[in-house]
């Protein structure tokens, strides 16, 4: 009985992911500049992943997630944020209250970088 309850689990995890996956893209598509640029999730979905150190020659001081170092509950959900919001490099994913930005390159790892302080006004 138990595994019918985890597989209603699982599938409505799924279900409720891809409507998720849907709203983005339906903002990607429609919504200003101004608008996709503000982050819908806390950074927490973020710092929860375990990241490393990496030195730069270019980029200076970064780290990288790689998803075989992460469970696969914490990491499915910042991938497909990424994922949906088309973070790379020249787009990074970050909200206000933000410490990091994000981003995707390659296969299975997420990148962050420590965000600039903002000018005090």
């Amino acid at each position: 009985m138990v595994s019918k309850e985890v597989e209603f689990l699982v599938k409505m995890r799924d279900a409720c992911q891809m409507l998720a996956d849907a709203a983005n893209q339906y903002i990607e598509v429609f919504a200003p500049p101004e608008v996709k640029h503000v982050a819908a999730v806390i950074e927490l979905t973020f710092t929860t992943l375990r990241f490393e150190a990496v030195q730069g020659a270019k980029l200076g001081e970064y780290e990288i997630a790689h998803k075989a170092a992460n469970l696969e509950d914490k990491w499915r959900p910042a991938n497909a944020i990424l994922r949906n919001n088309n973070a790379t490099i020249k787009d990074r994913y970050y909200g206000d209250d933000y410490q990091f930005s994000y981003w995707l390159y390659g296969e299975d790892k997420i990148y962050r970088q420590k965000l600039k302080p903002k000018p005090s006004s």
